[in-house]
């Protein structure tokens, strides 16, 4: 099957469409907001250990952060350990851009029977590209069946009856019934031994990640050291989140009408990314890289960049509160 490229593999180019100086005396670059801010609009690249729920994971970082919001970017099995993003109060609302972002696992598959190495290699490739997968019995969706991409899956290792592999896909895939299908197109069998959940969208291993016992100490050294360097540590701003998305930067004066619900009109936009396709998920940026919102392209890049009246996106998640910059508009878009 033809190659599929994953989220993270698209490369972007941003386009200047018009020039403008922002204000710095309104916002933050995400990076510099005051720690409570800080908080308000962050998210923890989380290590989920194996036996909780994500649900449950999420309940104790409330508990440890003493918050009263907080929502995962996309179920753990409870056996199952990894990434799980988690997005603190306000930015519980940028989660919807990881669960549409991309995934990658490693995951340990037993064979029923020992195969060649050659025969798994080529059953393994068979599996790129769009498959069929039907959920499992004990899934939360209706069992209809369904197409997921697979991105690429790559062996690692085998071992005795063991296959070490890795595998990028969209969300929404299950491994274990990957797993299994594995074992059926081998006509062996086989099932899911152990998964490990390597990147949710933008985010990797490599982003910062920390387990519970990490943020609990370095919430601790905040609160008897007011030592802001100790939620930094651990914290990152919601924009992290939003990094696969295609990006609008907006004039300062279009900000707050975005953040009263309006479309956002050719004549806000300062500057965008290539490849946008009309109905994509895109995200409107400051100037200072402040999320202000998230919304559906109606416009391609192409499109966006020629005309100079009419709206090119339609709000559809607000991000940023209202007020933060100055009401410079009069009516909607």
């Amino acid at each position: 099957m033809p190659k599929i490229n994953a989220p993270w593999e698209i490369k972007r180019q941003l386009l200047i469409k018009a020039e403008e100086e922002t204000d710095f005396s309104y916002g933050h670059k995400p990076e510099d907001r005051p720690i409570n801010d800080y908080i308000r609009f962050g998210i923890v690249n989380l290590d989920k250990p194996a036996g909780p729920s994500s649900h449950e994971v999420t309940a104790w970082l409330k508990r440890i952060l003493n918050i009263k919001e907080a929502g995962h970017g996309g179920t753990l099995d409870p056996k199952v350990t990894g990434i799980l993003p988690i997005g603190l109060l306000e930015a519980t609302k940028i989660i919807q851009a990881l669960l549409i972002s991309g995934k990658e696992y490693i995951c340990v598959t037993r064979l029923h029977k020992q195969m060649p190495e050659n025969r798994i290699k080529e059953v393994l490739q068979e599996f790129q590209g769009t498959i069929y997968q039907r959920p499992p019995l004990r899934s939360s969706v209706k069992r209809q069946l369904r197409t997921r991409k697979i991105y690429y899956i790559d062996l690692l290792e085998i071992a005795d009856k063991d296959i070490l592999f890795k595998v990028g896909c969209e969300a929404g895939t299950y491994i274990r019934k990957l797993s299994y299908d594995i074992g059926q197109a081998l006509g062996c069998g086989a099932h899911m031994q152990e998964l490990r959940r390597t990147r949710a969208g933008p985010l990797t291993e490599k982003d910062n990640l920390v387990s519970l016992h990490d943020v609990s100490y370095y919430y601790a050294q905040w609160q008897q050291k007011n030592d802001e360097k100790s939620l930094r540590q651990f914290i990152k701003p919601m924009e992290k989140a939003l990094q696969l998305l295609p990006k609008i930067v907006i004039r300062d004066s279009a900000v707050d009408a975005i953040c009263h619900g309006a479309n956002l009109a050719a004549p806000g936009v300062l500057s965008l990314e290539t490849n946008i396709i009309t109905e994509d998920t895109v995200a409107l940026f400051t100037q200072k890289d402040e999320a202000v919102a998230m919304a559906r392209a109606l416009k391609s890049t192409e499109e966006t960049q020629k005309i100079n009246r009419g709206l090119v996106a339609k709000t559809q998640r607000v991000l940023m509160p209202r007020g933060i910059y100055p009401k410079l508009w009069r009516g909607s878009q």
